[in-house]
């Protein structure tokens, strides 16, 4: 999977910025990001952050024969794997042109510069020497990979611990940590790999360049020193011509960047030692009760507490006193809202709409009510009213109208009926 490339915006904006000497996460010129070195549970392992870019390193030995031209040598292999969990541009069981890259410069910096005795590695002059193997993985690539495999490795074979061996005759037998000490390697010197990148033909310079500051630059330069200002090993890449000024430019400042680190790996390494020698915790066991195990947890910024109330009181009296309260808008229903006390819209003016309706019908059907009361009123009591008892509507029946002649006659004969009902009665 090919890494995602940058867009134009981007490319411009970096080189806008390092033209004006600031870069994306607020270093200088010439600043290195945080170093962090940790080491595992055993002897040999270390893990290295340099900002966001981490890598473990892991040193390991064996019982070989030794090459024919060196007999009394022992032998040194580095092996650096790019996994596809540090970058999707890497990927699995494939050897890349970085990687190759990353090992013969690693084999430049550490074994052709002789940091470690070889000759101490020799158990029988011919026949056994000790293998020492360095694997470095990488666990996350936020540029410059090369420092960072430089530290964990020089690190790693500071903290490790071979096991002791006797010789009885021809046979060789090896002593577990438990009958006797591990024995640390014999080393000389730490060389560490400083990486500096040019941008614009070599106009700019910075110092541990990131991912995204690699994407853009026009060549790399990459020198492994020690703290004794000796130039172990320098590269030169991406075809970039530069002057003998620049070169040395970049060696004197290599020098205060590795005395520096080589400090910081000193001091680490004497933790760690006081700590085992204490008994107490360390590698696994000690990143579980601290919560380390994560990768993405932030650390916490430290904050002075002192004079916290008096410097409350001081700003919230030289504030200014707050505008006056404005009443909050009236929201009966969510979507609706309201200027003022009396300008609304939405439902409340839907509502009171309604609301009019209502009594305007209610009026209508008394008034209605009214007039038929004055109407049967005129007609008599021998008109029939039905009123339904319907839940849906109130709906008033009546008799259908007779006309004036028929009542005329009918009431007359209803009159003329009374009167002889009264008569009999008299008789």
């Amino acid at each position: 999977m090919k890494d995602t490339p940058l867009s134009n915006c981007e490319r411009d904006f970096l080189l806008r910025a390092i033209e004006e000497k600031k870069r994306l996460d607020g270093r200088q010129t010439y600043d290195y990001r945080r170093i962090k070195i940790t080491f595992g549970t055993d002897y040999g392992c270390c893990f290295v952050d340099l900002g966001k870019t981490r890598v473990m390193a892991q040193v390991s030995c064996e019982l070989v024969a030794p090459k024919e031209n060196r007999p009394n040598e022992g032998i040194m292999f580095f092996n650096i794997e790019l996994s596809p969990m540090a970058s999707p541009a890497f990927e699995q069981g494939r050897q890349s042109e970085l990687s190759v890259k990353l090992n013969r410069q690693l084999e430049r910096c550490l074994r052709n510069s002789k940091c470690i005795d070889t000759e101490s590695l020799c158990v029988v002059s011919g026949k056994t020497v000790w293998q020492i193997r360095v694997d470095v993985h990488m666990l996350n690539n936020d540029g410059n990979l090369m420092d960072a495999s430089s530290i964990a490795a020089i690190t790693a074979l500071c903290h490790f611990r071979r096991p002791d061996v006797g010789i009885q005759g021809e046979e060789v037998t090896v002593y577990s940590p438990e009958e006797r000490d591990p024995i640390p390697l014999s080393i000389y010197h730490m060389p560490i790999s400083v990486s500096f990148s040019f941008f614009q033909q070599g106009t700019y310079l910075l110092v541990d360049p990131c991912e995204r500051e690699e994407r853009v630059m026009d060549g790399l330069l990459m020198i492994a020193m020690n703290k004794h200002r000796e130039i172990c090993s320098i590269q030169s890449s991406g075809g970039i011509m530069l002057l003998k000024e620049q070169v040395m430019r970049c060696s004197k400042i290599a020098s205060v960047k590795v005395s520096e680190i080589t400090e910081l790996i000193s001091k680490a390494l004497l933790n760690d030692k006081a700590a085992r020698k204490a008994g107490g915790r360390c590698g696994f066991a000690e990143s579980m009760p601290q919560e380390r195990i994560t990768a993405l947890k932030t650390e916490e910024t430290p904050m002075e507490m002192k004079d916290v109330t008096e410097r409350a009181n001081d700003i919230i009296q030289k504030a200014e006193a707050p505008p006056p309260a404005v009443s909050s808008p009236v929201v009966p229903v969510p979507g609706v809202g309201q200027v003022g006390q009396q300008n609304t819209w939405g439902l409340e003016e839907e509502d009171e709409e309604d609301e009019e309706e209502d009594g305007e019908e209610q009026k209508e059907t008394v008034a209605k009510m009214e007039e038929d009361q004055h109407e049967m009123e005129d007609r008599g009591a021998g008109d029939v009213v039905e009123i339904s008892d319907s839940e849906e509507e109130e709906v008033v029946i009546l008799h259908p109208e007779i006309p004036v002649k028929a009542k005329n006659t009918g009431s007359g004969s209803h009159q003329q009926g009374a009167a002889t009902s009264q008569k009999r009665q008299k008789k």
